[in-house]
């Protein structure tokens, strides 16, 4: 079981943002012709479809929705759909080099930190994602119609699926649309979950526990761009545990525009809703022991403005995929939390195609990374690692999200994010469920937008 959170890393907490905002300078979007390739030699969501040449990476065959024995519903914890699958081989200190080239430079780093206990268990290539049907209508009606505006800060003409399916125009632009299409990605409309967040440090550790409740705005049933109100998602986080802070927490509007129109947010406790400061950027939360700025949550979250971006192209890498075990509540906290990193025993990798990102920062722009480097699965668009440098251009963190199938949603996301601090040498995890229930997912409106809103949270409150 986990320790108390020391006091001192509790007040910023439910500042676990899911994320969602910013974009590019003005283009056209692609021809019909071009978009008629979604669902043909490309998926639906704009990956290529076939395999590679060597026949590590499989064709794309439609995703996968099969419901495994043992999963009883929403708020199960998700069984393993794989379980009969072997490691393939297992990439250590010692051969890694051998795997250079299909390892993220943060990865590489990780082997020589740790190089006595991390390893990579690469499992067989499996490319489960798909989303429903109005999901990929909108993806292939935003591949015509979205454009990034706003010198890259916002998007136009885009709803309830990727905007921007298949990347065009200059590689600035190709970046941001990529990491639109990841701050947009479809993870369902309205979720809930009990979760904990700990920090560890030579294998001790403490935690706050926080019920999430997110509705997604941006894929709405039945909504369009126009009815948006430039709000993506809406987001609520409250305390469970440790006892003395429980029942307090942070509310928060997710902004389209944040470097023009910050995200709203609303701090509550002992019945009283306040405004609070606006939260963006690299200011640190202090749950994470200052491990994870608010912009580094969800992997990535916020305004682009800060950065240059360019696209560096889709290369085959290691990344974390179908991670059900270091899920799973056949483990404790004690069982996923090794010294320095994950348990990599209940770790799976398998090699995919990412779209490789990289941000830098600009001259008249100041943030804690200098530079940052997203690998992108093409599947999905979820970010699956980040590597981040200091202003002397050393890699500082490495963040990895635990990908894997909601096959219940559908489609691929995560529950748990790790991100470690190469010079500390210690870690924050935030989505660890294996002692709590697991997400629940619900296909309706309900509760929608008055929900969230902070007269209705002060009437909640107060009891009425």
């Amino acid at each position: 079981m986990y320790e108390t959170m020391q006091k001192k890393l509790i007040p910023a907490l439910c500042v676990s943002l899911l994320a969602l905002t910013s974009a590019a300078p003005s283009q056209a979007a692609v021809s019909q012709a071009e978009a008629n390739r979604l669902g043909n030699s490309l998926t639906p969501f704009g990956a290529i479809r076939a395999g590679n040449s060597a026949g590590t990476i499989p064709r794309w065959t439609g995703g996968d929705t099969t419901i495994p024995d043992g999963y009883e519903g929403s708020g199960d914890h998700h069984a393993n759909p794989y379980p009969d699958d072997e490691p393939r081989y297992v990439v250590k200190a010692e051969n890694m080099e051998e795997y250079r080239g299909v390892l993220a430079d943060g990865v590489a780093a990780m082997f020589e930190a740790y190089p006595e206990s991390f390893n990579l268990q690469v499992y067989p290539t499996r490319r489960p994602h798909t989303a429903p049907d109005h999901i990929v209508e909108n993806t292939r009606k935003n591949a015509t119609s979205a454009t990034l505006v706003s010198e890259g800060y916002s998007i136009e003409n885009a709803f309830g699926g990727h905007p921007f399916p298949i990347l065009h125009g200059s590689d600035e632009e190709k970046g941001m649309q990529a990491m639109w299409n990841h701050l947009t990605r479809w993870r369902g409309r309205w979720v809930e979950r009990e979760y904990t967040e700990v920090v560890v440090v030579n294998g001790q550790y403490g935690g706050v526990t926080m019920r999430q409740e997110v509705f997604f705005n941006w894929n709405k049933k039945g909504g369009s761009w126009e009815d948006l109100d430039k709000i993506i998602n809406y987001y609520l986080s409250t305390v469970i545990a440790p006892e003395q802070y429980a029942g307090g927490g942070i509310l928060v509007h997710e902004t389209l525009n944040q470097a023009e129109e910050p995200r709203p947010a609303w701090g509550f406790s002992a019945g009283e809703v306040r405004r609070a400061p606006s939260l963006g950027y690299d200011s640190p939360i202090a749950s994470s022991g200052n491990l994870r700025t608010v912009d580094d949550t969800d992997t990535f979250s916020g305004a682009l403005d800060r950065y240059n971006w360019e696209y560096k192209g889709l290369h085959e890498k290691l990344i974390p995929y179908n991670n059900f075990d270091i899920t799973s509540d056949k483990y404790s906290y004690d069982d996923v939390l090794d010294k320095q990193h994950l348990n990599p025993d209940l770790m799976r990798w398998e090699l995919h195609r990412v779209h490789v990102v990289e941000a830098n920062l600009r001259e008249d722009a100041r943030h804690l990374y200098h530079k940052r480097v997203f690998y992108i699965d093409e599947d999905s668009w979820n970010i699956a690692l980040v590597d981040q440098y200091d202003d002397e251009g050393n890699l500082y963190r490495v963040t990895m999200a635990m990908l894997k199938n909601f096959y219940d949603m559908p489609g691929v996301w995560s529950d748990l994010e790790v991100y470690h601090d190469l010079k500390k040498g210690i870690y924050h995890a935030t989505g660890l469920i294996n002692e709590s229930e697991g997400t629940r997912l619900f296909k309706d409106e309900f509760p929608g937008k008055r929900y969230f809103s902070p007269f209705t949270l002060r009437r909640r409150l107060s009891g009425y």
